[in-house]
C-alpha cells in the first residue's frame, strides 16, 4: 500500500523586520511632524498678531481709565503712572458740576436708540423693495441712492440747519433723530441681504396664501433678516452714540447737550483738565462697551450669516 503524505502548514515564526525597515518606520511619522511644523508656526503665529491686536486695542481704554482715575497732578508728572489711581468719582462727580452729564448720557441713548430702530425699519423695508419688487426707474432711483454716499454730509448741513429753523426743531433731539432715521449706505446693505437671503418663491408664496406688501415684509422677509439687521442696527446706534459736529450745531441748552457735546464742553477757554475729561470719555463709552458684550453672539452670528448668504 501506498501512503499519502500530506504537508503540514509552516507555523514558524514570522522573520523580524530589518534594521532599516525599523528606522523607516520611526523616521515616518518624524517626516510627517516636519511637514506640519510650517503650519503649527503659522497657526502660533495668527495667534500671536491677534493677541497684539487686541492688546492694541484694549491699551488706549485703559490708558482713558488709567487718566481718568488720577487727578491732573498725576497726569502731569513724568515719568507718567500706569496704575489706575483713586481718583474717579471724584473726577465724575466734578463733571456734573460743570454740565449736566448725565442728563447728555441720557440724551443720547434716547437719541442712539431711536435711529437704530427707525434705521433698521425703513433701510430694510427701502431695501426690500429694491430687492424683491418690481417698479418703473427702480435701478434709476437705486443708482441715485447709492450715489448719494458720494457726496459728503458736511455739504448738507446748512440746508439743514435752515430746514430744522422753519420746522421749530432747533435745541430738540428731534433735530438729531429724524435726519438719521434713514441712511444710502443702510439701504444698499439691507438690499443686498435680502437678495441673498430671501428666495423669490419665498415672496410669491407669501402673495399666494394672500399677504400684501407690507405683510410679506413683515411677516417674512423682516424674521428671516433678524440677524443681518440686529448687526445693522448695533452700528447705527453706535454712530447715533458718537456723532459730534451736527449735535454741537443744533444743541444750545446744557439739558439738551449729547454725550460727545457735554464731554466738549468740559474744557475751558485756556486749557483741559484731561483727567475729567478723560473720566467723562470712559463713562461715555461704557454703554457701548456694554451694548457689545451684551450682543457680542448676536452680531457675530449676523457677521456670518451676511458672510454665507451674502
Amino acid at each position: 500500500m501506498s501512503s499519502t503524505v500530506i504537508d503540514q502548514p509552516r507555523t514558524g515564526a514570522r522573520k523580524p523586520p530589518s534594521r532599516a525597515a525599523q528606522r523607516s518606520n520611526r523616521e515616518a511619522p518624524d517626516r510627517a511632524r516636519r511637514r506640519k511644523s510650517p503650519r503649527q508656526r503659522m497657526s502660533w503665529l495668527g495667534y500671536a498678531v491677534l493677541v497684539i491686536g487686541v492688546l492694541g486695542s484694549i491699551a488706549p481704554l485703559y490708558w482713558m481709565f488709567v487718566v481718568g482715575s488720577n487727578t491732573s497732578a498725576a497726569v502731569s508728572q513724568f515719568p507718567p503712572t500706569f496704575l489706575p489711581g483713586g481718583n474717579f468719582v471724584d473726577n465724575a462727580a466734578y463733571a456734573q458740576t460743570r454740565v449736566p452729564f448725565a442728563r447728555s448720557i441720557l440724551n443720547s441713548a434716547i437719541v442712539a436708540v431711536s435711529v437704530a430702530v427707525l434705521q433698521v425699519f425703513f433701510c430694510s423695508l427701502a431695501g426690500f423693495a429694491f430687492a424683491k419688487l418690481r417698479f418703473r426707474g427702480r435701478n434709476a432711483l437705486l443708482v441715485t441712492v447709492i450715489a448719494t454716499m458720494a457726496i459728503p454730509a458736511q455739504l448738507g448741513i446748512v440746508p439743514l440747519y435752515m430746514i430744522m429753523v422753519n420746522l421749530g426743531w432747533v435745541n430738540t433731539l428731534q433735530a438729531l433723530i429724524v435726519p438719521g432715521a434713514v441712511s444710502a449706505f443702510g439701504v444698499f446693505w439691507m438690499r443686498q441681504v435680502v437678495m441673498g437671503s430671501i428666495p423669490d418663491e419665498l415672496v410669491e408664496a407669501a402673495k399666494i396664501d394672500g399677504c400684501g406688501t407690507f405683510r410679506t415684509y413683515w411677516s417674512v422677509v423682516l424674521p428671516n433678516i433678524r440677524g443681518s439687521a440686529a448687526v445693522f442696527g448695533l452700528f447705527a446706534a453706535m454712530g447715533a452714540w458718537n456723532d459730534f459736529l451736527w449735535p454741537l450745531i443744533i444743541l444750545n441748552s446744557p439739558d439738551m447737550f449729547t454725550s460727545q457735546v457735554a464731554i466738549q464742553q468740559l474744557r475751558t477757554a485756556y486749557s483741559i483738565d484731561y483727567s475729567v475729561t478723560m473720566t467723562a470719555s470712559v463713562i461715555a463709552t461704557l454703554p457701548l462697551l456694554l451694548l457689545f458684550l451684551a450682543a457680542g453672539k448676536q452680531l457675530v452670528a449676523g457677521i456670518m450669516e451676511g458672510a454665507v448668504k451674502g
